[in-house]
């Protein structure tokens, strides 16, 4: 297993702690062919063969990713951000679940600022189809 731990700036920190979005609750996984995402109470989980590429974001603008996971009204993508540097955006061939727990709203893509992002992005294409 690939843990992915997030690089967690002060003030996004600070700004996730009401929303239980701590170092301790936010990880990525890379497992046995699934990509997990945890983000305080807000979990995305897909196969790894869902991936259908990466590449790395940022900066960001701290207005519009501060605190709990966020929704983008263009394209439903889910964001998972703890700092505005950077971040790796994971998109999928099926949209899938994450931002609320009935699962109707699908997200295209998730973007993830982990400590060490093209180490993420190279977990995700090694454990991809062959």
């Amino acid at each position: 297993m690939a843990t992915f731990r997030f690089r967690f700036s002060p003030w996004y920190l600070a700004a996730g702690l009401p929303f239980g979005v701590t170092p301790a609750t936010a990880r990525v996984d890379v497992d046995g062919g699934q990509l997990t995402v945890r983000f305080g109470p807000w979990k995305v989980r897909t196969a790894v063969a869902n991936v259908a590429g990466s590449e790395v974001t940022g900066p960001y603008r701290a207005w519009k990713t501060l605190g709990p996971a966020h929704l983008s009204l263009a394209d439903r993508g889910l964001t998972c951000a703890t700092n505005g540097q950077r971040g790796l955006c994971i998109r999928f061939h099926q949209p899938v679940a994450g931002i609320e727990p009935f699962g109707r709203i699908r997200h295209p893509g998730v973007t993830v600022t982990v400590e060490d992002v093209e180490g993420l992005a190279a977990a995700l294409k090694a454990a991809g189809p062959s």
